[in-house]
């Protein structure tokens, strides 16, 4: 086992992402950017934890073609039009990554969405 880093610090006793034989296990990423700036805008905050999915993918030889399964936590469903917007932008193969998609009553640092991952690596 692996331990993988990503574009932000994990926020408390656990790994940004974890590398496991050919599979990469992403933590939920919230969407603060490296400086840890909250982007403006529901669009803009799942496009920044969907970079940061990214990053950790990156950092264990995958990316984001390579996703088998995510899960997309909300803390507002009213919010699942304009996050499967930006979603479909960036998994948009022919086969996407099977997806749970729940609402929750409060994410860490009260973010908007956290949205984590599992990939195989690229061979």
């Amino acid at each position: 086992m692996k331990k993988l880093e990503g574009a932000t610090p994990a926020l408390g006793p656990y790994s940004a992402g974890v590398e496991y034989g050919d599979l990469i296990f992403v933590s939920g990423q919230i969407p603060t950017d490296p400086e840890g700036h909250l982007p403006e805008g529901i669009e803009a905050q799942a496009r920044q934890s969907i970079m940061n999915v990214k990053a950790v993918l990156e950092a264990g030889g995958s990316d984001l073609r390579h996703v088998v399964k995510t899960t997309v936590f909300l803390k507002n469903m009213d919010d699942f039009a304009a996050v499967n917007e930006v979603y479909a932008q960036y998994f948009d193969g022919e086969v996407k990554p099977a997806r749970s998609c729940v609402q929750a009553a409060k994410l860490p640092k009260d973010m908007p969405l956290e949205i984590e991952a599992i990939a195989v690596k690229i061979r």
